[in-house]
């Protein structure tokens, strides 16, 4: 796969063997293993070409967004490296349980928001019924949503919120992410407004801090120069704001189609 000196503590090495295809997904997404531990695979040939990302670029975003992640010591992206496998190189990410019914993103009937939900929106479903999106109101979600925010997330579904058994929440589909221009679409607007907490500011903090070192070295490697120094002002405008920001405008969807 890769050179054993350049993968998060644990990894597993070896050759990669596919299981499966995960069908529906926007580009070609595959269940494997490697060294006995079950993976997801994106190989960048399958990557479908976009007209606002560079072609071939989706695998290194997703990494990016796994060093982001750990700099901020919130767990949201699990372990992602860049690798190889059947059909050439790729993203490969370790493969999370998900608890099945768990919600932590839900439709529910407008304005039945369920005790701790927040609100997102008001629709009609494909029946036509009056709906509203909601998402949990905790620790997880917020440091998710304000995650979203620094990689400046294009496509925070809500199926790419993994419910797992402990209560923490993974973010899986980084993509979509770091654009120089202001991308981000999410179903995780229920925070808007609220101050930072000391933990998400501390962690805003040390992403700064880390973005002038280590961590900004690695992201040159994995974006352009533009799309990093973006990224530094993202997280210095956030610290300057300290609550968690809203739409800019109604000019451009807010929300990724479909929600889920």
């Amino acid at each position: 796969m890769i050179p054993d000196s350049t993968l998060p503590a644990g990894f597993p090495t070896g050759e990669l063997t596919l299981h499966g295809r995960v069908l529906p997904a926007s580009n070609a997404t595959f269940v494997g293993e490697l060294g006995g531990v079950r993976v997801v695979y994106k190989p960048i040939a399958g990557e479908r070409p976009l007209w606002d990302f560079p072609d071939g670029t989706l695998a290194a975003r997703e990494v990016g967004a796994y060093a982001v992640s750990e700099a901020l010591g919130w767990d949201i992206v699990p372990p992602t490296v860049l690798g190889d496998g059947p059909h050439g190189p790729g993203m490969v990410q370790l493969w999370r349980d998900e608890v099945e019914d768990a919600a932590p993103v839900d439709i529910v009937g407008e304005g039945e928001v369920p005790p701790g939900y927040r609100h997102v929106f008001d629709g009609l479903d494909a029946h036509d019924q009056a709906v509203s999106l909601v998402h949990e109101d905790s620790a997880p979600l917020r440091r998710m949503a304000l995650f979203d925010v620094v990689v400046n997330n294009a496509d925070r579904k809500g199926g790419h919120v993994l419910p797992m058994p402990d209560g923490h929440r993974h973010g899986v589909d980084h993509g979509l992410t770091f654009h120089v221009e202001h991308k981000l679409r999410t179903v995780l607007w229920g925070f808007v407004g609220d101050a930072f907490s000391v933990e998400e500011t501390i962690g805003l903090r040390g992403l700064s801090a880390a973005l002038d070192g280590e961590l900004g070295a690695v992201l040159s490697e994995l974006l352009t120069g533009d799309e990093v120094e973006t990224t530094r002002r993202r997280v210095a405008r956030l610290l300057a704001q300290g609550t968690f920001p809203g739409p800019r405008s109604s000019s451009y969807p807010v929300i990724p189609w479909p929600p889920f």
